[in-house]
């Protein structure tokens, strides 16, 4: 998927407001001034300066992957992705009130014992970032990212060439984030909602009308701005029901019963891709991604037609799935 379409503005329709949970932040739709001066540096070569494009060689052990607004590391032989943190640099976009926030621990793909061997293709220009690498029976990853305060900004994308999905292991950051039942969907679920329907119990269901299911949204105490969620294509998270007693999660919902506290677990199909929206974008009741294994686009641009139902702040203790 594009990542400069994945990234593609989505504003709000207006919504009934929700008496039954905390009111939301204001939400902003993904905008180019929440990236204004983000570039990556990485591997020694910048965006802003050399717009490279190229093949570098991979490093022995992890290299840091350093921008205005995030940054992160990355073990070149699997290309797994660890402390992945926004900076808190000033932008009209941030989230974070201006101070350094851990998203992710790790985002770590199990190769069944293949490992990544090829020099690293990288691009950088602006904001954009990609790298990739290859390995012996098919294997590659890809990694797009976007420097930016918030939007659709990271997606990595495995194959394989025998076909079969590639489990990637998501930890969140240990006491900075966590993941929740977002509590403005769960009041809403079953409605119809967004500019092409007539009715919120009958929908009808089309492009700009799509039902409320539940949200799984990453928040954070430290930034009560922040709002987060793992976005997938041609992948399944994995149930967990013996996440142990540190993960349990208590809410008694069906839909959450398996999803662990800090932790998320995913089979993404080869070509497929595990990524990351945040702001704005996270909380948009969307229609399900397409299923796309090669050289996928970003469809259905819905140009602030879809509603979008925000997430309280700070997050209520009976939404925590931890």
């Amino acid at each position: 998927m594009s990542i400069k379409r994945f990234a593609a503005a989505l504003a709000a329709l207006a919504v009934v407001p929700l008496a039954v949970v905390a009111s939301a932040p204001a939400a902003q739709a993904a905008s180019s001034k929440f990236c204004t001066g983000g570039s990556y540096s990485v591997l020694g070569k910048t965006g802003t300066k050399d717009r490279f494009r190229g093949t570098v060689a991979a490093p022995a052990g992890r290299f840091t992957v350093q921008g205005k607004y995030t940054r992160f590391t990355v073990d070149p032989a699997t290309f797994a992705l660890y402390d992945y943190a926004f900076t808190g640099a000033a932008n009209t976009g941030d989230m974070t009130g201006g101070r350094t926030v851990g998203i992710y621990a790790s985002k770590v793909p199990d190769h069944r014992g293949l490992t990544l061997t090829s020099a690293i293709s990288l691009e950088l220009r602006d904001e954009d970032m990609v790298i990739s690498r290859t390995g012996p029976n098919g294997l590659s990853m890809k990694i797009q990212a976007k420097d930016c305060a918030q939007g659709g900004i990271f997606q990595m994308e495995p194959a394989r060439g025998d076909g079969t999905a590639t489990r990637i292991t998501h930890t969140l950051a240990a006491g900075s984030t966590f993941y929740y039942d977002n509590p403005n969907f769960r009041a809403r679920l079953g409605q119809w909602l967004g500019s092409g329907c007539t009715s919120v119990e009958t929908g009808p269901a089309g492009q700009f009308c799509v039902r409320v299911t539940p949200r799984v949204n990453i928040g954070s105490d430290a930034a009560p701005k922040l709002v987060l969620r793992d976005s997938a294509q041609v992948a399944t998270r994995v149930l967990e029901p013996a996440c142990g007693p540190d993960f349990t999660n208590t809410l008694g919902l069906s839909e959450t019963r398996d999803h662990c506290g800090d932790r998320s677990v995913w089979d993404v199909a080869s070509g497929g891709r595990m990524g990351m929206v945040t702001g704005e974008d996270a909380t948009e009741v969307a229609n399900p991604p397409t299923t796309c294994t090669s050289d996928c686009q970003a469809g259905n641009q819905v140009n602030g037609r879809l509603a979008v139902l925000g997430f309280p702040a700070p997050v209520p203790a009976g939404s925590r799935l931890q």
